[in-house]
């Protein structure tokens, strides 16, 4: 799934990996996300690039992070207009 020797940034496969699951309904709104700590199992990849890729999901207004609780899929009035 993640393309270790490809020129796509890992941090951007891993958003977009976490977008698909989004998409497909398998992480709903309101519920959180993977860890840094089970993507890094998970996808093979650096603490710091799970880090990097969950703020790009922030950026993206598909997920929100509340500190001491942890990140969770934003809900649909949570973010900026949905255009994925």
């Amino acid at each position: 799934m993640i393309d270790h020797e490809g020129p796509t940034p890992l941090y951007m496969q891993v958003a977009d990996a976490i977008t698909a699951r989004i998409d497909a309904g398998d992480l709903l709104p309101n519920r959180p996300i993977p860890s840094e700590n089970q993507m890094v199992q998970e996808y093979g990849v650096a603490r710091g690039t799970a880090r990097k890729a969950i703020q790009l999901l922030r950026d993206r207004g598909l997920v929100i992070t509340v500190v001491g609780r942890g990140t969770y899929v934003a809900a649909a009035n949570d973010g900026p207009t949905s255009a994925r």
